[in-house]
């Protein structure tokens, strides 16, 4: 259980040369479930997220549209990326743009720091380069082309031809640090997580690793080299940055040993960034690497990634216009295992938002309230002695409680989440074993019959606590019909570690009608 350590949680920042789709927004909400589980466990947390706007690609993609790269970017952040943390409710403490000035200053302050150390050179470089990647690609990274690019080596991400670039450039002497990371690797093995993607970056850095070219000089859309303005810093080196410079390093000294190092969720498509580069990065300027790299799997669409390029994007409005910010969160959350691949159906969606979240938890809701307000004029019942099966119920929710907790600190998502639904399951077939409507037809059985109702209420209780973090929404209007609110105070300062402790709600709390928490929905956009 927690103990209100401090938890810095990342998600990568996100490159603006486009709307975001709904593999961004999954990233987003699994960070955000795991900053308020934290939140709620009593940690000192602090949640970061944000847009990456330097590099290539995003110049030419302004160029192309008639406007500098500073004005493509603001209009791509104030038109789709904060109001995307709005659409799917998430609680970021901070928002990074890597064209801020704090962002800006400090990459340079790091640079110098790393070549007064004697970690960056001049040398010169040629390589095959994918734009849309931002990256230099080994051979073994590239196919050959078909279609239109017959003939052409090909980005095997993306698709489109590589550029061979010729470059005179600075560079970071990386392969100055392949044992080290490989020490670290096998003494921290929860380092890089999942076991797939840990094996995947050894193997990677077992090859050997080279030099990094760390600036460009063909154009000047990035942040200027401080000892050499005719050079801006490669668009990755600045960007990985971000996670130090928004929490306060060479600003805020104070703050950043407070929040660093960060848990950091990425694309697995990312990782080798997050899982070598970085952390050689930072053990070069003397810094704590992260407390762990999790690259989750991607989202399928028809058996392919998602992509834009490709018309395969799907933007969250789509679904969550539909169904709800709160069922889009359950169901990424819920229906694809964290840290690896999943693909999205609207069959899928459609079929758990009516048998999981309206049938299940929300029917359980409307149900239960609906025989307080109609067997006890909308007051929660004084519970009698407790029988087994009323024991049963306490027992699932303390143990789904210490369950989903263990879950969310090994970062299973899915796996915490099953475990609170048992509660939804158990008081379901709790509710149809004790059969309140047939009690409450005998006077002898009054007693019996608050006793149930008390125990389905405090069970309401506890999912409210428990799911909060995955459905903000439904679980901030149960709470405040269980007349919560008034008893216990916000649902939001409710702690994790007190979720198993029985009787919470007293006797004697006003509850409210509740409007169906997920609505039926007739038809669905295929």
């Amino acid at each position: 259980m927690a103990d209100g350590t401090s938890f810095y949680i990342t998600t990568p920042i996100f490159y603006v040369n486009d709307a975001p789709h709904i593999g961004h927004a999954y990233t987003e909400v699994a960070a955000d479930v795991l900053a308020r589980w934290h939140r709620q466990a009593g940690d000192r947390t602090w949640f970061l997220t944000g847009t990456d706007e330097h590099g290539q690609k995003i110049l030419r993609t302004a160029t192309a549209n008639g406007v500098t790269p500073k004005e493509w970017a603001d209009k791509l952040v104030s038109e789709s990326w904060y109001p995307l943390l709005d659409t799917i409710d998430i609680s970021n403490d901070d928002f990074i743009r890597t064209t801020d000035e704090r962002h800006e200053q400090n990459v340079q302050l790091f640079l110098q720091r790393l070549y007064d150390a004697g970690y960056i050179y001049t040398g010169e470089f040629e390589g095959y380069y994918c734009v849309g990647c931002e990256e230099y690609k080994q051979e073994s990274d590239l196919v050959q082309g078909t279609g239109e690019y017959v003939g052409q080596l090909v980005c095997a991400i993306h698709s489109k031809p590589v550029e061979l670039l010729q470059e005179s450039n600075y560079f970071f002497r990386m392969s100055d640090f392949a044992e080290r990371l490989l020490a670290l690797y096998e003494e921290r093995p929860e380092f890089v997580q999942p076991e797939s993607a840990r094996n995947e970056v050894i193997q990677f850095v077992r090859q050997g690793l080279k030099d990094l070219s760390i600036s460009r000089s063909t154009f000047d859309w990035g942040i200027k080299v401080p000892w050499d303005e005719s050079h801006v810093v490669y668009v990755w080196f600045d960007a990985l940055l971000n996670y130090i410079t928004a929490a306060g390093y060479g600003s805020d000294e104070e703050a950043f040993a407070e929040r660093w190092p960060a848990t950091q969720i990425v694309g697995k498509d990312i990782l080798r960034f997050h899982a070598v580069i970085w952390p050689a990065m930072l053990m070069a300027a003397g810094l704590e690497v992260p407390k762990r790299v999790f690259g989750h799997g991607w989202l399928l669409v028809g058996g392919e990634k998602m992509s834009k390029s490709k018309l395969t994007g799907i933007a969250p409005s789509e679904i969550t216009d539909t169904f709800g910010s709160d069922a889009f969160r359950y169901y990424f959350m819920r229906a694809i295992a964290f840290g690896q691949d999943g693909s999205f159906s609207w069959e899928d969606l459609s079929a758990r938002y009516q048998a999981e979240l309206a049938n299940g938890f929300g029917n359980l809701a409307s149900r239960v309230l609906a025989m307080v307000t109609r067997y006890f004029d909308g007051v929660v019942p004084v519970s009698g002695p407790a029988e087994p099966a009323d024991v049963a119920i306490q027992e699932t929710v303390a143990r789904a409680a210490a369950d989903a907790d263990a879950a969310i600190e090994r970062l299973a998502i899915q796996d915490a989440l099953a475990a609170i639904w048992r509660i939804v399951d158990e008081l379901n077939g709790y509710i149809t074993e004790q059969e309140p409507w047939a009690l409450a037809k005998d006077e002898t059985k009054r007693e019996r019959l608050g006793t149930v109702l008390a125990t389905a209420v405090e069970g309401l209780r506890a999912l409210s606590v428990l799911l909060h973090p995955f459905v903000p929404k439904a679980t901030t209007k149960l709470w405040a019909a269980l007349g919560a609110e008034a008893a216990l105070g916000e649902l939001g300062a409710q702690r994790i570690g007190d979720v198993g402790a029985w009787g919470q709600l007293p006797a004697g709390t006003s509850v409210a009608g509740l409007e169906p928490l997920f609505p039926r929905i007739e038809a669905v956009a295929e």
